[in-house]
C-alpha cells in the first residue's frame, strides 16, 4: 500500500509555486516510532510544519525538530479538540493540512492540493479520502474509506468538541478533493484494544458529565443490541466482507468498542 517517497522538487513543482502558503498541523505523544515516515512525506513540502507535542517522554520533540518543525509542549488533558486549536492559532500559513504521525501524504494528494490552493477555488476548507490501512491491509470497504475533513484556511475554521472525538467547524463552503492520504492507524489487535481502553475510558466520563444518569433501557440497548447492529451496518451494508478475513475482525472490533464505551458509561454512572 504505501508509495516511494518522492522527493518534494519532483511533485508539482510549478503548481506549488502558485499556491497560498501552507503549514501542516499536527499533535504527538510518544510517536518517535512512526514520526519519521510521516513527516519525511511532507518536508520541504509544506511553508512550515508545527507540532503541539502532549508531553512525549520519548523522542518525540527531538525527531520533529529534526526536520524543522515548530515544537510546543504543552499537555492536552484529553481533550483533543484543545490541541487542534493551539497547532492552528501557531500555524502562519493561509492554510493548514492538520494530520496525524499515522497519515502518510501521497504524491497525489500534495499535487492535488498544490493546484486547489492556488486560487482556493472560493472554498474555506476541503474534504479529501482517507484511506485506512488496518493490520496491514488497506481497507475498501465497511466505512473505513471515507472523506476526511482536514484542509481548511487557517483564519476560517476551528475544532470544537470535547474529548477525543471532536470534529471542525467551517466558516465557508467546503469542497472536495479526490486524492488519498493514508492511514496506518494499527499495527496489531493489541494495539488496537490497548487505545481504544485508554478512548473510551475519555469518552465515557464525557458522556456522562454531558448526558448524566441516562435510563437503564437506553444503556442496555447501546451495550448489548447496537453492537450487533454496527456489526451488521459494517460487514454487511456497508461490505466489510469484500475486504475478507481483515473485514470480519474490523467489523467485530468496532461494534466491541462501541459496547466498551456504554459498559464504562454505566460504570462512570454507578459510581456516581
Amino acid at each position: 500500500m504505501s508509495e516511494p517517497v518522492v522527493p518534494a522538487a519532483t511533485v508539482g513543482s510549478a503548481a506549488r509555486s502558485q499556491r497560498a502558503t501552507l503549514a501542516v498541523v499536527m499533535m504527538t505523544k510518544n510517536e518517535e516510532a512512526r514520526l519519521p515516515a510521516c513527516l519525511e512525506r511532507v518536508k520541504g513540502w509544506a511553508d512550515e510544519i508545527v507540532i503541539i507535542d502532549d508531553e512525549s517522554s520519548d523522542g518525540t520533540v527531538e525527531i520533529a525538530q529534526r526536520y524543522g518543525a515548530k515544537v510546543f509542549v504543552m499537555a492536552s488533558g484529553d481533550d483533543h479538540f484543545l490541541q487542534w486549536n493551539r497547532g492552528i492559532e501557531r500555524a502562519t500559513s493561509a492554510w493548514v493540512l492538520h494530520i496525524d504521525a499515522d497519515e502518510w501524504v501521497t504524491p497525489q494528494l500534495k499535487q492535488a492540493i498544490d493546484e486547489a490552493l492556488q486560487d482556493g477555488q472560493g472554498h474555506s476548507a476541503f474534504e479529501l479520502v482517507r484511506q485506512n490501512v488496518f493490520l496491514g491491509h488497506p481497507m475498501r470497504h465497511g466505512g473505513w474509506r471515507h472523506r476526511h475533513l482536514i484542509l481548511f484556511r487557517s483564519d476560517r475554521a476551528r475544532c470544537v468538541g470535547k474529548g477525543i472525538h471532536v470534529r471542525l467547524k467551517v466558516d465557508g463552503s467546503v469542497g472536495f478533493l479526490n486524492a488519498e492520504i493514508e492511514h496506518y492507524p494499527f499495527t496489531s489487535i493489541a494495539q488496537f484494544l490497548e487505545r481504544q481502553n485508554r478512548y473510551t475510558s475519555v469518552e465515557a466520563q464525557v458522556m456522562f458529565e454531558q448526558h448524566g444518569d441516562l435510563p437503564g433501557r437506553t444503556v442496555w440497548f447501546q451495550a448489548v443490541a447496537r453492537p450487533l447492529k454496527l456489526f451488521w451496518k459494517f460487514y454487511a451494508k456497508k461490505e466489510g466482507r469484500k475486504d475478507g478475513w481483515v473485514g470480519f475482525v474490523f467489523s467485530a472490533l468496532f461494534a466491541f468498542t462501541h459496547s466498551l464505551l456504554w459498559m464504562k458509561y454505566w460504570e462512570c454512572r454507578d459510581a456516581s
